[in-house]
């Protein structure tokens, strides 16, 4: 066959009396539980640089076992491999992989192409574990598949090519950081008699140029094309003419300069896995699914309970969050004749105590009331005029009662919404008089709406008085059946509480009391609110912690899928850590997706939950927490796939189907 010079690659080393390749008592031992079978015998053999050699045997010889080893895609299990004088065998898993990255091109009888990867991109992956920037790669690799007569091919997949110009794209790869040695294992075993010649030619063309080539046949045809001609049968060498005395071109190449990084290899590592999922777009939506509805899950759940939280809080804050709230009796005194003496003279007293901003009495019972030919059943309080600022309760209408009306007993009455939409049906009602057990009162003001209670008491129904009129014109009696005190400065309503009983025993001589502080009640539901939010979001993180799985089982079958493309990217270079990142970037990119794009469901959802009068609240930590998740689940279920592929042996992963 004619040799034909192919690319042109500069750059010369001087002959070396220190062999390129040196084997001496190579085995190799495969076993099969308690079975093991020996494929290599004993191997001695030295290539030195600038040869061309052709190692031939019949199927079963080892030559390909031999060419694994040589490659450093393989240990041997006995024996020493020296390159450039540097025991192989102290070498560990990612310097073997810089060797092959820098030092030896490898070209596969099955081409050995990633199917999903153009042309282009195909002859650039050496390049992308040796750090090379992206502008000078893809010159570079223009420049290769140029020369070898694929300039209109760049961008065509492997399924695009023919089996020639697939060899072709596998040359060029096997060139792309220098080529130094190659190793052809059967390149022309796929190819018609027209394409095996022009590769032929080709790597006769590359060993002219300086790189050494190790061709590994069982035709002597294709073998006669070498220098030097090695015979294998049955793990041995049966015969090997030796090195020549003189080389024709004793070159090489010198190694490249290793520009990679950590950060250089995450982004080439992100660039793969998008192109990966980008390869198999509907199985990632499906991937995706479900980070995207454990996410919108969490959102909506917290959102919800959040928003029920803050709906009691609201209720309960509309009785006043500063408030002490004091009653006759106590728990401690059950089953003993005490006689409740809560008064109001209890009441003035407390408003001298520090932090009181405000102190009512409040004293009433069921009364009938009467306007017009309408009566109404309703609760009426006699109080004081610090009512509305004890209990932080305005007036929506007119005005409220006054110190000098208590002190008058002025029949005056101020109206809850409910009492005045019975009584008056929506008519104004300040001026208009009523009766109140028979007793004629002038309303001068309605109470601005606060709804229900916690426990579904409506807090409208009702009339108040002063507390003159009402205790000695409608009650008859004295002890208040409660009183209100507001605090001033609500840290301090603790210490507040405090100071009042202290007051309150040494009045009475005894606890026959009880305080009720409105914050802790407030603390207390809030409590439980929260616990419910929780419930409900971590109903929200089983989703995803599903959804994580769903990312676990799809990326152990995608490493499964492309264990062969593992295999070629390790042959050309890849670390285990290129590949870990590789993966493990995958699972990450699909739930960093799946998580903003959960965020975005979510928000919709909770949004129309909310037009449905349902009380929600938006909040950025729930976001960041439901988006956190997700990651930190890719990250966890996706580092198991990922710890797979990168411990998977290039030889193993290059004979997968």
């Amino acid at each position: 066959m004619k040799r034909e010079p192919a690319v042109a690659l500069a750059g010369a080393e001087r002959p070396s009396a220190t062999p390129l390749i040196e084997l001496q008592g190579i085995t190799k031992t495969y076993r099969n539980g308690e079975l093991a079978v020996e494929v290599l015998h004993g191997l001695d053999l030295r290539i030195d640089a600038g040869e061309f050699v052709a190692i031939m045997g019949s199927s079963g010889s080892g030559k390909s076992t031999l060419m694994n080893i040589l490659g450093c895609l393989d240990r041997p299990s006995g024996g020493s491999y020296r390159f450039m004088g540097r025991d192989v065998a102290t070498l560990d898993r990612d310097a073997l992989a810089c060797l092959r990255r820098d030092t030896f091109g490898f070209v596969f009888q099955s081409y050995n192409l990633i199917g999903s990867s153009s042309a282009r991109e195909n002859v650039e992956v050496p390049a992308v574990y040796s750090g090379m920037p992206p502008h000078e790669r893809h010159a570079r690799a223009t420049e290769l598949l140029s020369s070898l007569g694929l300039a209109q091919r760049l961008d065509h997949r492997p399924s695009q090519l023919s089996g020639g110009q697939q060899q072709r794209v596998s040359i060029a790869r096997a060139l792309m950081n220098g080529g130094r040695v190659i190793l052809a294992d059967e390149p022309t075993g796929a190819l018609d008699t027209h394409n095996g010649e022009e590769v032929m030619a080709l790597l006769a063309g590359l060993h002219a140029q300086g790189h050494t080539i190790i061709l590994i046949t069982h035709e002597r045809e294709v073998a006669q094309c070498a220098q030097r001609i090695i015979e294998m049968r049955d793990g041995r060498i049966v015969s090997d003419p030796g090195p020549p005395h003189t080389l024709a071109h004793p070159t090489g190449h010198a190694p490249r300069i290793d520009h990679s990084s950590h950060l250089s290899d995450v982004i080439e590592a992100t660039r793969t896995a998008l192109r990966a999922l980008r390869a198999n777009l509907f199985r990632s939506m499906l991937t995706l699914l479900g980070i995207v509805i454990g996410v919108a899950s969490v959102i909506a759940m917290l959102a919800i309970g959040d928003g029920a939280r803050q709906a009691v809080i609201d209720s309960i804050s509309s009785m006043g969050t500063n408030q002490l709230i004091v009653r006759p009796g106590a728990p401690n005194l059950r089953g003993r004749d005490v006689t409740a003496t809560l008064v109001a003279e209890d009441v003035v007293a407390i408003r001298e105590v520090p932090n009181v901003l405000a102190a009512a009495p409040e004293q009433g019972n069921a009364a009938t009331v009467r306007y017009g030919h309408a009566d109404h059943r309703t609760s009426v309080t006699a109080t004081s005029a610090d009512f509305p600022l004890a209990r932080g309760w305005q007036v929506a209408y007119g005005t409220f009662f006054s110190a000098n009306d208590e002190q008058d007993h002025a029949t005056v009455a101020v109206l809850g919404q409910t009492t005045a939409d019975a009584l008056f049906s929506g008519a104004p009602a300040l001026g208009e008089y009523i009766l109140i057990n028979n007793i004629v009162f002038q309303v001068i003001g309605i109470m601005q709406p606060m709804g229900a209670t916690p426990w579904g008491a409506d807090q409208d129904d009702v009339i108040y008085v002063p507390f003159t009129t009402g205790s000695s014109r409608l009650t008859g009696q004295r002890h208040l059946r409660s009183a209100t005190i507001a605090v001033a400065d609500v840290t301090r309503i603790d210490a507040t509480q405090a100071e009042v009983e202290t007051l309150l025993r040494a009045r009475h001589g005894l606890e026959d009391f009880r305080i009720r502080n409105m914050a802790s009640i407030i603390e207390t539901a809030s409590e439980t609110q929260r616990t419910m939010t929780m419930l409900l979001g971590t109903v929200g993180v089983i989703s995803l912690v599903v959804g994580g799985i769903g990312v676990m089982n799809i990326m152990l079958v995608s490493v499964t899928e492309r264990t062969r493309e593992i295999g070629i990217r390790m042959a050309t270079g890849a670390r285990a850590r290129n590949i870990l990142q590789q993966f493990l970037i995958e699972a990450l990119v699909v739930a960093a997706l799946g998580g903003l794009i959960g965020i975005g469901f979510g928000l919709a959802a909770t949004a129309v939950i909310a037009a449905f009068d349902t009380p929600v609240l938006y909040s950025l930590p729930p976001i960041l927490l439901a988006f956190g998740c997700a990651f930190s689940i890719g990250l966890i279920f996706g580092f198991l796939p990922a710890r797979k592929a990168a411990r998977l042996d290039p030889v193993t992963a290059l004979a997968s189907e």
